[in-house]
């Protein structure tokens, strides 16, 4: 199963790669991995840790989460908003500032549904237990 993950990580790699325009030589050289290491990392063959996939990522300008999740590394529950992240941090038509901003208001935005998703949990269970209780109280003065 490992195997799988390295492998669709080296497919998704060579991916970005060839989408960045870039030769397997110039990624290395970007990434400051060696060229046969790189070659081993798209065929499956390598495992990169975490920190080579953050030197990848930084040299493809995605985000270093979308290679963890490819990886395994990060939980796959996560992926929608890694992959959000990633398309704001891959867009080149919005400045370093305004793709901080958007991803500070992306934030706030799930904590606040987050929060709100919780608290509405509460509720349904206290008023689960409120049931419970007269439910309890109803069947014990029959």
């Amino acid at each position: 199963m490992a195997s799988l993950n390295v492998g669709n990580l080296g497919e998704y790699l060579r991916e970005q790669r060839r989408q960045a325009q870039l030769s397997l030589r110039q990624l290395a050289d970007a990434a400051g991995v060696s060229n046969p290491y790189l070659s081993q990392i798209e065929r499956g063959l390598r495992k990169p840790s975490a920190d080579i996939l953050q030197q990848l990522a930084k040299a493809l300008r995605i985000s270093a989460e979308t290679l963890y999740v490819q990886a395994g590394i990060l939980d796959e529950r996560d992926r929608d908003e890694v992959e959000t992240r990633a398309a704001i941090l891959a867009d080149p038509s919005i400045s370093e500032q305004q793709k901080n901003v958007l991803l500070q208001v992306y934030e706030s935005f799930r904590k606040e549904n987050a929060a709100e998703a919780e608290a509405t949990a509460a509720a349904a269970a206290a008023d689960a237990d409120a049931d419970a209780d007269a439910g309890t109280e109803t069947h014990h003065t029959n």
